[in-house]
């Protein structure tokens, strides 16, 4: 039983007042990236109208105000994550920023032709090419853990993967699987082993209490816009002697102390990431946002994708039986609530496109995880993800219109 009161939050959301073809927009697609309440777009334009301003630079009232709103709203990012310093929080544009800072920073000035790094078979794509460009350019060897029948990583020869190795790379939930991975043991496993860990925190934050104390990674990236926010914002957390150890990524303003003809001195975390005027108001709206979050409480808000990923699990296999696929654990307190299937002999594309003409919106394609399709042999699936603003009526409706493509499709 889900203990948010959907039908209040779905008012937040103007989005989901429109109709699409006819019919209520039922929006699946969170995994991609979630819708926005009012909250975070009021705070937002509340910014501009009334103390718009560059941050850490002027001394007149709007520009102390911006500077101190957007120094909070990475307070509170380190307070949602469990951080314990906002030293350790990197504002950056999203995730895969935040990893290739990792790749190109710590990697480079740490990593040479011979070092081992691991990777998943569940990695998105941002988590994966970074590596392979180092592996390109340096001669690391990369080495794959990869994921049973039940879709869940085979650890079986984790220690064997982790010997000599410099890094593991890995998500804490599959955009693609919904798996759940185990991470304090991985990162216990891993640093037993020697190595650092970089965690791919795009579809955990958003859905799961957080505590990266209680993970003991290393290195943690994650959106803003995938947890109610704007794009154009993520972070990096990392250990801050990692981040005092590391070189500048980017080189520019407000990343410096001080600039000569013949050098400069950097500046102190965590403004030593963050060269050039950051995203000052979308860091607003990423506060807006947690507050949100935090309203609702975070076991309240994983207790209700439980239960509507359970009723979609269970809707799903009752009303087409052998004739989907569903690719993911069955037991949905194992998993997220991303739900990839592929139903039939129909394409993936095509299911979408049909389902747009119900207003149903569902993501169709590889999701940015092309080895992971490998893996699983197909081309690509159809994926509904749900967050707090869906309820059981929305599944209903993706069943009702996933019946409409089966008889368009048997013409």
């Amino acid at each position: 039983m889900s203990s948010i009161d959907v039908a209040r939050v779905k008012a937040d959301f103007p989005i989901l007042k429109r109709v699409v073809n006819g019919h209520p927009l039922v929006f699946l697609d969170s995994a991609a990236s979630a819708q926005k309440p009012i909250q975070v777009l009021e705070a937002m334009d509340r910014l501009a109208r009334e103390s718009y301003a560059n941050v850490h630079r002027g001394v007149y009232t709007i520009a102390e105000e911006a500077s101190a709103k957007f120094e909070a709203s990475r307070a509170a990012v380190a307070r949602f994550i469990g951080a314990p310093s906002t030293r350790e929080v990197i504002f950056l544009r999203n995730a895969t920023e935040a990893i290739n800072l990792v790749a190109y920073s710590w990697a480079r000035s740490n990593l040479v032709e011979g070092d081992a790094i691991v990777l998943t078979e569940m990695e998105h794509h941002a988590n994966v090419v970074p590596w392979l460009m180092l592996a390109e350019e340096r001669g690391i060897e990369l080495r794959w853990a990869p994921i049973t029948s039940d879709f869940v990583l085979d650890l079986d020869g984790l220690d064997e993967l982790l010997h000599n190795a410099k890094l593991l790379a890995v998500t804490a939930s599959s955009n693609v699987l919904g798996t759940i991975n185990d991470i304090p043991l991985l990162v216990q496993a891993a640093h037993a082993a020697g190595a650092l860990v970089l965690v791919d925190a795009c579809q955990s934050v958003p859905h799961l209490v957080t505590d990266i104390t209680a993970w003991d990674a290393d290195f943690v990236a994650f959106s803003a816009h995938k947890m109610l926010g704007p794009s154009g914002i993520g972070a990096l957390w990392a250990r801050s002697e990692l981040l005092e150890a590391m070189p500048p990524f980017l080189g520019g303003g407000e990343m410096i102390r001080d600039v000569t003809k013949t050098g400069f001195t950097t500046n102190e975390l965590p403004w030593k990431f963050e060269a050039g005027t950051p995203a000052i108001t979308e860091a607003i709206g990423w506060h807006a946002a947690i507050d949100y979050l935090e309203d609702l409480g975070m076991d309240n808000v994983r207790a209700h994708e439980v239960s509507i990923t359970d009723y979609a699990l269970g809707a799903l296999e009752a009303n087409f039986e052998d004739r989907i696929t569903i690719y993911g654990p069955r037991d949905p307190a194992a998993r997220g609530s991303a739900v990839s299937f592929l139903l039939q002999e129909i394409h993936a594309h095509d299911v979408s496109q049909v389902l747009d003409e119900y207003g149903v919106c569902v993501r169709a394609g590889h999701h940015c995880a092309k080895p992971l399709m490998r893996v699983l042999g197909v081309p690509a699936t159809s994926r509904a993800s749900f967050y707090i603003y869906n309820d059981e009526d929305d599944v209903d409706a993706l069943v009702s219109a996933l019946k409409n493509a089966e008889k368009f499709f048997a013409i």
